[in-house]
């Protein structure tokens, strides 16, 4: 099973040239980096580091990873965060979880030892609340739904019907998931501090999105 790893990017200079040179060749077979309009170096540097990089048409992180989908060539995909969000020494163990016949596998800083050092108050407890509402409505066991670091099968988005253009993408995969009683499992990995750059996440804009889209899957059956 090949390995594609989809770095999602915008303005990630500083966390690009401290993370990606951590992953190993032998972990993935491609790199594919969806910029969104970055005007500090990092369509540059990944260009010269040799990756998989293009500049995306829509706006936002769903446009983002539609688009960066298209060019996936692996079995396998793994959501990436340059920031320095997303530990890149879990990349093996998120793949190996997969080989054992998992359709998804999660990257939980709250499970076991793992932690965050990015999280404030508001986004623990947001992520605390949607993670309880999604285990009460749709029969889950999870312990951090909001969290992008995640290896799935490329072939369970087609087969999911997931095309959702807003942030709330990852949310729509593993709701359709859990609906569709695919195997899901989590690992535990820290999320460390972002080097760098600004935070993307509108707390408040990106709640209202995760609400919407978990009704939205609630009530369609």
């Amino acid at each position: 099973m090949k390995v594609t790893l989809l770095a999602l990017a915008w303005d990630e200079i500083d966390g690009m040239q401290a993370i990606m040179p951590r992953i190993k060749k032998e972990w993935c077979d491609q790199i594919v980096v969806v910029d969104g309009g970055s005007t500090d170096g990092t369509f540059g540097y990944a260009r010269d580091q040799g990756y998989d990089v293009f500049v995306q048409q829509g706006q936002g992180s769903g446009a983002a990873f539609r688009e960066g989908m298209e060019r996936v060539t692996g079995d396998i995909v793994i959501p990436f965060s340059p920031d320095g969000n997303s530990d890149p020494e879990r990349i093996p163990h998120l793949v190996a979880k997969l080989k054992e016949g998992y359709d998804l596998v999660v990257c939980s800083r709250y499970l076991q030892w793992a932690s965050s050092d990015d999280d404030d108050l508001v986004t623990a407890f947001g992520n605390k609340m949607f993670t309880g509402l999604v285990n009460l409505l749709f029969s889950g066991q999870l312990t951090d739904l909001l969290v992008m670091y995640r290896a799935f099968r490329k072939d369970i988005v087609k087969e999911l019907g997931a095309r959702s253009p807003t942030d709330a993408w990852g949310t729509e995969i593993m709701l359709k998931a859990l609906k569709k009683k695919l195997k899901i499992t989590e690992i535990p990995g820290n999320e460390p501090a972002r080097i760098g750059g600004e935070r993307k996440m509108k707390p408040l804009k990106n709640g209202f999105l995760e609400l919407q889209m978990i009704f939205k899957e609630f009530f369609v059956r």
